[in-house]
């Protein structure tokens, strides 16, 4: 994938595909220790003990609509070849956290990518999914937690398009001063025009 906001959407896609109803998303970029960290928590079904061992092996899959499965083992490559890691823990019943870690300024990571329209684009097609999203860049730290959103809105939807409108307006406001605050004008996911 070439961008890992794809490996995300991913990743987030399994969980709810596993009956989530709770999914963290928690990215740490630590530029000055060279750590980029991505972790996804659900609360969905876990994966069965027999199943953990092969998770990563491509040729390998729970769903039954195909026969490999390819998302975890090409995030797995991906950390690896950046001198990083993936690590997975699931219990069946009680959910999964993947973990993966890059180094951050390696010149084979791929980039984060659009994060704002892949949380944006989750949130709306999974409107009854309570999403937490955590990114910190350095010391600085963007925050979004639809429940707590959900509970302000009352009865408008989060679906509701000013409510889209504000909160992709939110999230690229922070994450922008994030980065500038931490001394990356590239901003990752945006070009010039926008």
């Amino acid at each position: 994938m070439k961008e890992l906001s794809l490996h995300i959407l991913d990743i987030v896609q399994n969980s709810t595909r596993a009956g989530a109803t709770e999914v963290l998303i928690d990215i740490l970029e630590d530029i000055p220790h060279n750590l980029m960290r991505i972790t996804i928590k659900d609360n969905g079904l876990g994966i069965k003990a027999e199943a953990l061992a092969t998770i990563t092996d491509p040729f390998t899959t729970t769903r039954t609509t195909r026969r490999i499965g390819l998302g975890l083992a090409l995030l797995k490559a991906a950390a690896e070849q950046c001198q990083g890691e993936m690590t997975l823990e699931s219990q069946e019943g009680h959910g999964t956290t993947v973990s993966v870690t890059f180094q951050h300024d390696h010149i084979d990571r791929v980039p984060l990518g659009d994060i704002v329209s892949t949380l944006i684009g989750l949130i709306i097609g999974n409107p009854d999914i309570d999403f937490c999203y955590r990114h910190q860049v350095n010391d600085q730290v963007v925050e979004l937690r639809t429940q707590e959103i959900k509970a302000e809105l009352g009865d408008v939807p989060i679906t509701d398009i000013a409510v889209v409108q504000f909160l992709t307006d939110y999230l690229q406001t922070h994450l922008d001063h994030a980065y500038k605050e931490a001394g990356v004008y590239e901003i990752p996911g945006r070009t010039q025009e926008n």
